[in-house]
C-alpha cells in the first residue's frame, strides 16, 4: 500500500509541474489574462475535466504559479544575502533580484505587472511574496543604519501605518519590525518600491534611448539606494 501510495504521489507531482510548467509556457506566449485550464489541458493531450482534479480553477493555477514565482525570487535573494557586511549584502540581493527578473520576465510580470483583470491573490500567497523585502528588513534589523541626512517629518497618518506594518507577524512568526525606527522602515519601503520600479522599467523598455544597457545605472543606483538607508560604506 505504502508503495503504490508513494507511485501515485510521485506521479501526481510529475504531473502537476508538467502542468505548471506548460502554463509558464502559455504565460510567456499570452499572458496570464489568456491563460485557461481548457488551453493547458489540450497541449497536454489531456481532457480539461482530468485537469481540473489537480487544479480547481484558472485562478488556483495561477496562485501556484505565483507562489513559485515569489519563492524563486526569494530564494535567490535570501541565499545572496547570507554573511558579509550589510551594503555588500544589499548589493548582493539586489543583484539576485535583478538576474533573477531577467531571466524570468514573464514570471517577473505575473508577481510584479499589472494586476490580472478578475483575478484576487488569497492569502497563501503572503509568505512567498514577503521573503524578499524581509531579506531587506534583515538587513536594517541588524545594521541600526544611520542616515546622512533627515528627511521630511512623517505625517501622523504614516507614522500609524509603519508603526502597524512593524507590529505583523512575519512569515516565521516573529514580528516585521517592532524594532526599527519609524523613519528607517519608511526608508526600507521606499528603496524596495524603487528597486522594483527600475527593474520593471528595464524589463518592459522603458529606458531605451537612455540608460540603456542599464548596467551602470543599475549599480550606480543601488549604491545611492544604500547611502539612502544609511548603510556603512563598504572597507
Amino acid at each position: 500500500m505504502n508503495a503504490s501510495r508513494t507511485a501515485r504521489d510521485r506521479a501526481r507531482a510529475e504531473l502537476t509541474q508538467e502542468i505548471k510548467n506548460e502554463a509558464r509556457r502559455q504565460l510567456a506566449v499570452d499572458g496570464a489574462q489568456k491563460l485557461s485550464l481548457r488551453s493547458v489541458a489540450r497541449e497536454l493531450g489531456m481532457v480539461s475535466s482530468a485537469l481540473y482534479r489537480y487544479f480547481a480553477s484558472r485562478d488556483e493555477l495561477l496562485t501556484a504559479l505565483i507562489i513559485d514565482a515569489y519563492d524563486a525570487v526569494g530564494e535567490q535573494a535570501e541565499q545572496a544575502a547570507e554573511g558579509g557586511a550589510p551594503r555588500e549584502r544589499w548589493r548582493k540581493a539586489c543583484h539576485a533580484v535583478r538576474d533573477w527578473a531577467r531571466a524570468n520576465p514573464h514570471e517577473y510580470a505575473l508577481i510584479y505587472g499589472s494586476p490580472i483583470p478578475g483575478y484576487a491573490a488569497p492569502q497563501d500567497t503572503v509568505a512567498s511574496a514577503a521573503r524578499v523585502p524581509m531579506v531587506l528588513i534583515g538587513i536594517l534589523r541588524e545594521t541600526n543604519p544611520s542616515p546622512a541626512f533627515e528627511g521630511p517629518p512623517l505625517t501622523d497618518g504614516l507614522a500609524g501605518q509603519l508603526r502597524a506594518l512593524g507590529e505583523q507577524v512575519a512569515p516565521d512568526g516573529e514580528r516585521i519590525a517592532p524594532d526599527l525606527p519609524l523613519e528607517t522602515l519608511n526608508r526600507g519601503i521606499v528603496v524596495w518600491t524603487q528597486l522594483f520600479g527600475m527593474l520593471s522599467f528595464e524589463l518592459f523598455g522603458q529606458f531605451v534611448g537612455s540608460v540603456d544597457p542599464t548596467d551602470e545605472f543599475f549599480d550606480h543606483t543601488i549604491e545611492q539606494l544604500a547611502d539612502f538607508l544609511g548603510l556603512p560604506p563598504a572597507r
